[in-house]
């Protein structure tokens, strides 16, 4: 099973090659590769599937899905 999750970029490393930026997965960041995706920007949602940002997700679509996450964690944990 594949998995794609979406998070905020958070900062772009531009002297990377490839083009690198870190990105926050509610509160946990990892760098990811977002040389695929046009024009990247800070504050810009993406979707990330093995450390590579493969869509830029609308921001109202990333946070629906982010709790959908949260209420199937919280679910799975009781």
């Amino acid at each position: 099973m594949c998995l794609a999750v979406p998070g905020r970029v958070i900062s772009i490393d531009q002297s990377s090659k490839p083009l690198t930026a870190k990105v926050d997965f509610s509160g946990i960041v990892r760098e990811v590769v977002v040389e695929w995706i046009d024009q990247a920007a800070v504050n810009d949602y993406v979707i990330v599937h093995a450390g590579f940002a493969i869509s830029r997700l609308d921001q109202q679509e990333a946070l629906k899905t982010l709790e959908l996450f949260e209420q199937w964690q919280t679910e799975n944990n009781k």
